[in-house]
């Protein structure tokens, strides 16, 4: 089995950038996937083929018979399953990773004197990622296509060989030259370790469609909640950096002095305009 110690660190990054159920999920995938296939797959799994035995001496037929009972071996399917449906994961954190990057630029040249005035949108003052705008897209799009890829697999898994492993297989492929008998080792626990991976399987696709739909619901409710803003010179609704703020100050000031003055013309022009 190959080596998830990359995968793993790659998707421990994915944490900070997830809701509560997305944190659920990935929790799922470390203990009950990535764990418990590299603990226990291979000592369960190990002589999946040297104790696959058919009542036969010809040649070339129980290589035959294990390969079309067994198309591809149960760990490495598991193995493939936990790629895939970590991918869509893996490209949202990108997505992330390059919008906190501009994010970034665009506190320093807020910082900068005579820079960008372009308030960060996806991320506030400590820097924590807000799921929303393009970035609820793709977090949205990585769900859809974990829930598809995990489907599939089930059903792929349910095709390729059932849930449930019979101890005996009947095998009439050639060489063989007659119907043989091919007998699995330890099918009952086999069998166990088989509904065991199932189960997380639905269970990792049940936290996909929860954290849909808790998505779709908090965006529909946030667009229906009016939104109110307190926009005056101490308190302005869209700036939150100070110099911004003396600046507002400074142009509240010039406009106050400038109305005054015009004031002040009005009132001594209405004394000429008598006589």
């Amino acid at each position: 089995m190959g080596d998830f110690g990359f995968l793993s660190g790659l998707l421990d990054k994915v944490q900070s950038h997830s809701t509560v159920i997305g944190k659920i999920w990935m929790s799922v995938l470390f203990l009950f996937r990535i764990m418990v296939l590299g603990a226990g797959a291979e000592s369960v799994w190990g002589d999946e083929q040297s104790g696959f035995i058919c009542n036969t001496q010809q040649p070339g037929c129980e290589n035959v018979c294990y390969d079309w009972t067994f198309p591809i071996s149960h760990i490495r399917f598991w193995v493939l399953q936990i790629i895939f449906v970590s991918t869509p994961t893996l490209v949202y954190l990108g997505h992330a990773v390059h919008v906190l990057h501009k994010e970034n630029k665009m506190r320093e040249q807020l910082l900068s004197p005579g820079g960008v005035r372009k308030m960060p949108k996806y991320t506030d003052e400590n820097g924590k990622v807000k799921i929303k705008g393009n970035l609820l897209g793709s977090y949205l799009t990585q769900l859809v296509v974990k829930i598809i890829i995990e489907a599939a697999f089930i059903v792929g898994q349910y095709y390729l060989y059932g849930f449930i492993m019979v101890p005996m297989f009947p095998c009439s492929k050639a060489p063989c030259p007659f119907t043989v008998e091919c007998y699995m080792s330890r099918p009952t626990e086999k069998t166990i370790f088989i509904i065991f991976m199932l189960v997380v399987a639905c269970v990792s696709l049940f936290l996909n469609f929860i954290e849909v739909f808790y998505l779709i619901c908090t965006r529909v409710r946030c667009g229906s909640r009016p939104h109110t803003y307190k926009t005056t010179a101490q308190n302005p609704a869209s700036l939150s950096d100070a110099r911004w703020q003396n600046k507002v100050n400074i142009e509240l000031e010039n406009s106050q002095s400038l109305g005054g003055s015009l004031d002040g013309a009005k009132e001594e022009k209405r004394p000429l305009s008598g006589h």
